[in-house]
């Protein structure tokens, strides 16, 4: 069993800088067509080298969401779809965006729960709960149980970005996904840095996610705090 008390790795930092870029662009703050700040200028807003940002931007440029025009900048170029770290991180700050990262609370192998919705093809599951953050503000808690026959969850190897850690480490990758969307109530294992007690109302995700298997291979429960984050699906 992990517990809260050891970092999990993060994502490396330019891929950190282009996820905050590609969400930006998501939500629209960056529009396409639009001029990035001068790459010094750039780094130094996100604390940075100028050799780690031009990594990032090649990872935007890579994914057509980037054009580099030779003595006069870098463009925006939104539209189509983006193949993002978090793509099915359906979580953004009320102003659009943010960079998500994530504080393990606990690790641990457990029975699954008849009142979950079925998925996967074992009885027993791991469970992860996470406090889960945009750009270093707590939004949300959050539950995930990965069926135990995909693989062992090693903790001091999960990173921010758990479909990112199932691709490198258990050899599958998420392919699509269910989203359930109502109003729930905060859980009692919340911590309190989450900002909403047990029992408040706040907003409440399930999912299922299905990889490369006919029964879904995970399914997460997610409660968030609707004063400063909302879901948001785009549709294209």
């Amino acid at each position: 069993m992990y517990e809260k008390g050891d970092r999990p790795s993060a994502l490396p930092i330019y891929l950190q800088i282009s996820e905050v870029l590609i969400r930006e662009i998501a939500a629209g703050r960056l529009v396409d067509g639009s001029r990035l700040p001068p790459e010094r200028e750039l780094a130094k807003q996100h604390g940075t080298t100028v050799r780690t940002l031009r990594k990032a931007l090649a990872e935007l440029e890579k994914q057509g969401l980037l054009e580099r025009v030779q003595g006069s900048g870098n463009y925006v170029r939104a539209g189509g779809d983006v193949d993002s770290v978090y793509s099915m991180f359906r979580l953004e700050l009320v102003s659009g965006g943010g960079l998500p990262t994530a504080d393990i609370l606990s690790i641990e192998e457990c029975d699954k729960s008849e009142s979950f919705r079925t998925f996967g093809t074992s009885k027993r599951g791991t469970r992860i709960r996470r406090l889960r953050f945009l750009d270093k503000r707590p939004i949300a808690v959050e539950e995930i149980w990965l069926d135990r026959d995909a693989g062992a969850v090693e903790p001091a190897h999960v990173s921010d970005s758990l479909y990112r850690y199932y691709k490198m480490k258990l050899g599958f990758w998420v392919t699509r996904a269910e989203d359930y969307v109502s109003i729930g109530t905060t859980p009692d294992w919340a911590p309190a840095g989450f900002g909403k007690p047990a029992g408040a109302p706040v907003g409440y995700i399930e999912r299922l996610s299905w990889a490369q298997a006919p029964a879904p291979v995970e399914f997460s429960r997610t409660w968030f705090d609707t004063d400063v984050a909302h879901y948001v699906q785009r549709l294209k």
